[in-house]
Protein backbone atom coordinates (compact mmCIF):
# COMPACT_ATOMS: atom_id res chain seq x y z
CA UNK A 1 0.00 0.00 0.00
CA UNK A 2 2.76 2.72 1.04
CA UNK A 3 3.97 1.98 -2.80
CA UNK A 4 1.28 3.42 -4.37
CA UNK A 5 0.65 6.30 -2.17
CA UNK A 6 4.28 6.35 -2.92
CA UNK A 7 3.70 6.62 -6.51
CA UNK A 8 0.75 8.56 -6.60
CA UNK A 9 2.50 11.25 -4.85
CA UNK A 10 5.65 10.74 -7.20
CA UNK A 11 3.22 11.16 -10.15
CA UNK A 12 1.28 14.16 -8.82
CA UNK A 13 4.86 16.23 -8.14
CA UNK A 14 5.84 15.52 -11.77
CA UNK A 15 2.24 16.69 -12.92
CA UNK A 16 2.92 19.78 -10.28
CA UNK A 17 6.22 20.88 -11.89
CA UNK A 18 4.96 20.54 -15.54
CA UNK A 19 1.15 21.73 -15.49
CA UNK A 20 1.90 24.15 -11.97
CA UNK A 21 -1.85 26.08 -12.51
CA UNK A 22 -4.02 22.89 -13.75
CA UNK A 23 -2.60 20.55 -10.66
CA UNK A 24 -3.35 23.43 -8.49
CA UNK A 25 -6.88 24.10 -10.04
CA UNK A 26 -8.00 20.50 -10.07
CA UNK A 27 -6.07 19.48 -6.71
CA UNK A 28 -8.07 22.54 -5.17
CA UNK A 29 -11.82 21.70 -6.84
CA UNK A 30 -11.59 17.89 -5.91
CA UNK A 31 -10.27 18.55 -2.25
CA UNK A 32 -13.04 20.93 -1.15
CA UNK A 33 -15.93 18.42 -3.33
CA UNK A 34 -14.78 15.93 -0.94
CA UNK A 35 -14.92 18.01 1.90
CA UNK A 36 -18.41 18.96 1.03
CA UNK A 37 -19.04 15.90 0.25
CA UNK A 38 -17.43 15.01 3.79
CA UNK A 39 -19.51 17.33 5.58
CA UNK A 40 -22.61 16.33 4.45
CA UNK A 41 -22.38 12.58 5.10
CA UNK A 42 -21.09 14.07 8.69
CA UNK A 43 -24.15 16.04 8.81
CA UNK A 44 -26.45 13.15 8.08
CA UNK A 45 -27.78 13.44 4.40
CA UNK A 46 -28.47 10.04 3.18
CA UNK A 47 -27.84 11.18 -0.28
CA UNK A 48 -25.27 13.26 -1.83
CA UNK A 49 -26.22 16.56 -3.05
CA UNK A 50 -24.65 16.25 -5.94
CA UNK A 51 -25.86 20.01 -7.64
CA UNK A 52 -24.08 21.51 -3.77
CA UNK A 53 -21.09 19.93 -5.28
CA UNK A 54 -21.11 21.19 -8.72
CA UNK A 55 -21.69 24.81 -7.27
CA UNK A 56 -18.43 24.59 -5.00
CA UNK A 57 -16.69 22.62 -8.39
CA UNK A 58 -17.81 25.77 -10.60
CA UNK A 59 -16.65 28.43 -7.88
CA UNK A 60 -12.94 26.72 -7.22
CA UNK A 61 -12.33 26.79 -11.11
CA UNK A 62 -14.00 30.42 -11.55
CA UNK A 63 -12.09 31.42 -8.53
CA UNK A 64 -8.83 29.98 -9.41
CA UNK A 65 -8.00 28.86 -13.49
CA UNK A 66 -10.65 31.42 -14.82
CA UNK A 67 -8.43 34.45 -14.02
CA UNK A 68 -5.15 32.92 -15.31
CA UNK A 69 -6.64 31.68 -18.03
CA UNK A 70 -8.00 35.38 -19.43
CA UNK A 71 -4.96 36.84 -18.00
CA UNK A 72 -2.50 34.70 -20.39
CA UNK A 73 -4.95 35.36 -23.11
CA UNK A 74 -4.32 38.71 -23.52
CA UNK A 75 -0.88 38.88 -22.49
CA UNK A 76 -0.41 36.01 -25.54
CA UNK A 77 -2.44 37.91 -27.73
CA UNK A 78 -0.63 41.22 -27.75
CA UNK A 79 2.92 40.10 -26.95
CA UNK A 80 2.59 37.22 -29.60
CA UNK A 81 -0.78 38.11 -31.88
CA UNK A 82 -0.26 41.61 -31.80
CA UNK A 83 3.58 41.97 -31.37
CA UNK A 84 3.19 44.69 -29.75
CA UNK A 85 6.03 45.97 -26.81
CA UNK A 86 5.24 44.31 -23.42
CA UNK A 87 4.44 47.96 -21.79
CA UNK A 88 1.41 48.60 -24.30
CA UNK A 89 0.02 45.34 -23.39
CA UNK A 90 0.44 45.74 -20.03
CA UNK A 91 -1.59 49.14 -20.19
CA UNK A 92 -3.77 47.04 -22.17
CA UNK A 93 -4.36 44.59 -19.34
CA UNK A 94 -5.06 47.12 -16.94
CA UNK A 95 -7.59 48.70 -18.67
CA UNK A 96 -9.71 46.03 -20.28
CA UNK A 97 -9.03 42.57 -17.75
CA UNK A 98 -11.24 43.62 -15.41
CA UNK A 99 -14.32 43.95 -17.96
CA UNK A 100 -13.47 40.38 -19.33
CA UNK A 101 -13.26 38.92 -16.23
CA UNK A 102 -16.52 40.76 -15.06
CA UNK A 103 -18.09 39.17 -18.37
CA UNK A 104 -16.72 35.72 -17.83
CA UNK A 105 -17.89 34.98 -14.07
CA UNK A 106 -21.33 36.02 -15.79
CA UNK A 107 -20.54 33.69 -18.82
CA UNK A 108 -18.88 30.44 -17.54
CA UNK A 109 -20.99 29.67 -14.60
CA UNK A 110 -23.89 29.31 -16.45
CA UNK A 111 -22.01 27.07 -19.54
CA UNK A 112 -20.90 24.76 -16.19
CA UNK A 113 -24.74 24.91 -15.24
CA UNK A 114 -25.72 23.70 -18.36
CA UNK A 115 -23.22 21.70 -19.49
CA UNK A 116 -23.37 19.27 -16.23
CA UNK A 117 -27.11 19.68 -15.96
CA UNK A 118 -28.35 19.14 -19.45
CA UNK A 119 -25.59 17.53 -21.68
CA UNK A 120 -25.18 13.89 -21.53
CA UNK A 121 -21.57 12.82 -20.60
CA UNK A 122 -20.43 11.96 -23.63
CA UNK A 123 -21.41 15.18 -25.62
CA UNK A 124 -19.87 17.29 -22.43
CA UNK A 125 -16.07 18.10 -23.63
CA UNK A 126 -17.51 18.47 -27.13
CA UNK A 127 -20.18 21.35 -25.66
CA UNK A 128 -17.42 22.97 -23.53
CA UNK A 129 -15.18 22.77 -26.25
CA UNK A 130 -17.39 24.40 -28.51
CA UNK A 131 -18.34 27.43 -26.00
CA UNK A 132 -14.33 27.80 -25.13
CA UNK A 133 -14.15 28.31 -29.06
CA UNK A 134 -16.78 31.01 -28.71
CA UNK A 135 -15.21 32.54 -25.46
CA UNK A 136 -12.03 32.85 -27.73
CA UNK A 137 -13.87 34.35 -30.62
CA UNK A 138 -15.02 37.27 -27.89
CA UNK A 139 -11.98 37.58 -26.68
CA UNK A 140 -10.58 38.37 -29.95
CA UNK A 141 -13.37 40.42 -30.75
CA UNK A 142 -12.46 42.60 -27.52
CA UNK A 143 -8.99 42.97 -28.43
CA UNK A 144 -9.50 43.93 -32.01
CA UNK A 145 -12.25 46.83 -30.91
CA UNK A 146 -9.62 47.87 -28.64
CA UNK A 147 -6.84 48.05 -31.81
CA UNK A 148 -9.58 49.62 -33.80
CA UNK A 149 -10.50 52.18 -30.88
CA UNK A 150 -6.68 53.04 -30.36
CA UNK A 151 -5.79 54.00 -33.93
CA UNK A 152 -8.75 55.92 -33.81
CA UNK A 153 -7.33 58.18 -31.33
Amino acid sequence: MSEVVSMAGQAYMRQLQAHPLRTKAITSGVLAGCSDAVAQKISGVTKLQLRRLLLIAVLVEQLTASPWNNMMFMMYYGLVVEGRPFGQVKSKVKKDYASVQLTAWKFWPIVSWVNYEYMPLQLRVLFHSFVASCWAVFLNLKAARSIASSKKA
